[in-house]
């Protein structure tokens, strides 16, 4: 089992299109809450995620509470530029929601304060006030990714690669 995408309120077209397919190619769902800054069927969107949509596992969930009906709240990891634990230290499982705020408002107050426990950040040491949303998404999955190999292969079936072959590193 991968862990899941989720997407709260996104505002820019080729964000989304680009976290939609790096869930494709790392055979991710992917989950849209509502209201969305565009329209699926957005030139920008398709153009983003190529020819990829006819592949995307997508959920598309009409608000937060339809979302939170959907997906255990156990599950859930939210990342934000506001939290002050590392991603690295987040306790990445096979079937995590990785969570994330759109681009304007980022993560919901409501959420920091609720789950602190459960919220994480990608440290940095410039000063910029956050990261690109689809650059923090590519981060946070393959960081999961790479946590959970061992738990569980993700990964292309054509090539015969798994996570764990994805995700290698010199001193692998």
């Amino acid at each position: 089992m991968a862990p899941h995408i989720a997407l709260i309120q996104p505002q820019i077209p080729p964000n989304t299109g680009n976290i939609a397919r790096l869930c494709v190619a790392t055979d991710t769902p992917l989950h849209l809450i509502e209201p969305l800054g565009f329209s699926i069927s957005d030139a920008e969107v398709r153009r983003a995620g190529l020819d990829y949509w006819d592949r995307l596992d997508l959920w598309v969930h009409p608000n937060w509470f339809a979302f939170r009906d959907a997906i255990n709240r156990s599950r859930c990891l939210y990342f934000s530029a506001k939290a002050t634990q590392s991603y690295l230290s987040a306790p990445y499982r096979s079937n995590s929601c990785l969570v994330f705020g759109s681009e304007t408002e980022g993560m919901p107050l409501r959420i920091l304060e609720k789950h602190p426990e459960q919220c994480f950040t990608i440290p940095m040491t410039g000063s910029v006030r956050s990261l690109n949303l689809a650059n923090a998404v590519s981060i946070v999955l393959y960081e999961a990714l790479r946590q959970t190999s061992r738990e569980s292969g993700v990964g292309s079936q054509e090539s015969g690669s798994s996570s764990g072959d994805l995700l290698q590193t010199p001193d692998s």
